[in-house]
């Protein structure tokens, strides 16, 4: 009896999964963002999400889950049955930054996840306080290396793409200088604006109003190519670092098991979005680098989260940074 129970079970499993398949989504789907609303994740998360549902033929309903720097709502993607209902937005923190960063993180970033699609690449600006006696990037090196270890830095706090992207550049600038940690982006700007810290590592899209406010100095960006909406701002490698980069980027993953036609579906519902003229235009506006064609696909997705994680796990070493 029990082996006809099993034997039918298993049938079951075989006819429903491909059946459910054909069938997502049959309802709304949930986008979990793993931080809090009104940052770039979260704004970029609502743009893919909106055209997202009218791809889908379902309502992609957004839920912020912050916390751990972003651990707290990627856990519960990894965590999540994997019937497509729902997905997540990762970024360079949650699926590289953390697992070199925390002791114990709470999932494992490489193989916890199904990889979908990569969107878009943030990249990150060098901001000083108008004070410093700075112009440019060759200027700046060579102060901070004459007041060695006497500058410090801002960041939205420990972990955060602001303080480990800063960790690389200094590291690959020669420069010594200390950490100081604000609970989010706003504080440790103002006191940047206000002159109490030195300089931060900022991604674009936060940075743009204090650039085009001239209320910083905006030295170089962390990109081998120029960016669209600051088009005057000159690269690091421009300015002799080269090759230098250090950016935030979003993807899409989901629970790893959920079946490959649902896979497919989300792939091919987020790709229309990203051909979308308008919502590149809004990604665009946003300071974001929409990710090429060559890019997208979920075998680069998962080669560049472990490609990531080993470039990140250096500095983050070296530095002595952790969270717990």
């Amino acid at each position: 009896m029990l082996k006809t129970v099993t034997a039918a079970l298993a049938v079951l499993a075989i006819v429903t999964t491909p059946a459910l398949a054909q069938q997502w989504p049959a309802g709304p789907v949930t986008m979990i963002i793993p931080f809090a609303a009104g940052g770039p994740t979260d704004v970029l998360g609502r743009i893919m999400g909106e055209r997202m549902s009218k791809a889908l033929g379902q309502q992609v309903v957004i839920e912020n889950v912050g916390g751990a720097g972003g651990m707290a709502g990627t856990s519960r993607v990894a965590k999540a049955r994997p019937d497509g209902n729902t997905f997540g937005i990762g970024t360079v923190g949650t699926h590289a930054m953390n697992q070199s960063l925390y002791a114990r993180p709470a999932y494992d970033a490489a193989a916890d996840f199904q990889p979908v699609i990569l969107i878009a690449q943030l990249p990150i600006a060098l901001l000083t306080k108008n004070g410093l006696p700075v112009t440019d990037l060759t200027s700046f090196i060579a102060h901070a290396k004459a007041n060695d270890g006497k500058l410090n830095f801002a960041s939205a706090g420990t972990g955060s793409a602001t303080h480990l992207g800063c960790v690389l550049f200094n590291a690959a600038a020669g420069v010594k200088a200390a950490h100081v940690p604000y609970k989010g982006t706003g504080p440790a700007m103002n006191d940047i604006v206000g002159g109490q810290v030195d300089y931060i590592c900022e991604i674009v899209s936060t940075a743009m109003p204090q650039i085009q406010g001239k209320t910083v100095k905006a030295i170089a960006l962390f990109n081998t190519q120029r960016s669209s909406v600051l088009p005057e701002l000159p690269t690091a490698d421009e300015q002799g670092l080269k090759g230098f980069e250090a950016y935030t980027w979003n993807g899409i993953f989901l629970p790893k098991g959920t079946p490959a036609d649902i896979a497919k579906k989300l792939h091919a519902a987020a790709n229309e979005a990203m051909n979308d003229p308008a919502v590149a235009k809004r990604l665009s506006d946003l300071g974001a680098t929409v990710v090429g064609t060559e890019k997208r696909t979920p075998e680069y997705l998962d080669g560049f989260v472990k490609s990531e994680i080993a470039k990140w796990a250096k500095p983050i070493k070296e530095s002595g940074a952790k969270a717990e």
